[in-house]
């Protein structure tokens, strides 16, 4: 079970991350959504070879590709083992289960857009949560269903994920309005 205390400990290593500047977190958001449309742009290029049957798309496919790993290295700085190919993937899981949302709420079913969009916001805090060094991947762990969070007045909220978890130090983090 997650103590309250490990989420304060958590908070302020967010908060040292960002009083540090070590990492322009608006630029850092904007950035991943780009990286995000990049992995997309990808996946489309391979598609279009397939049904064409045109080579050509992979030369093209292979350009966005070394693009988006010169951006994604502004991101990860360091990484062992799988780390890199899991926070890529990270980002490509998010954007397409927004994009899956998106096409539900199109067609009137908000509480399923709703359930595709909060699944997508786990997989990016996730990312970031990673990738911020706040969270090691060994520290994510579900013992049980309860996992405590302490909400702005000091006070112990329930939650069931440690996606919350993440999700509340990706709001406090990442503001894409701040300049």
């Amino acid at each position: 079970m997650t103590k309250p205390e490990d989420v304060k400990d958590l908070l302020e290593k967010v908060e040292k991350v960002v009083s540090e500047k070590k990492l322009d977190l608006s630029s850092g958001e904007d950035l991943s959504v780009g990286i995000m449309n990049l992995i997309g742009i990808e996946e489309h290029l391979f598609f279009t070879a397939q049904k064409t049957g045109k080579k050509e798309y992979l030369d093209l496919l292979n350009e966005v590709r070394t693009m988006r790993v010169e951006l994604l290295k502004r991101i990860i700085k360091d990484y062992e083992g799988e780390q890199w190919c899991l926070s890529k993937h990270f980002l490509a899981a998010s954007m397409r289960l927004i994009e899956v949302g998106t096409k539900e709420l199109k067609k009137g079913n908000k509480d399923d857009a709703w359930d595709l969009f909060t699944k997508a916001y786990h997989l990016y805090s996730l990312f970031w949560g990673i990738n911020l060094k706040t969270v090691k991947i060994d520290d994510v762990k579900r013992e049980d269903d309860d996992v405590k969070l302490i909400n702005e007045k000091g006070e112990e909220k329930a939650t069931t994920s440690v996606f919350d978890k993440l999700g509340k130090i990706v709001q406090k983090v990442l503001d894409c309005c701040r300049e």
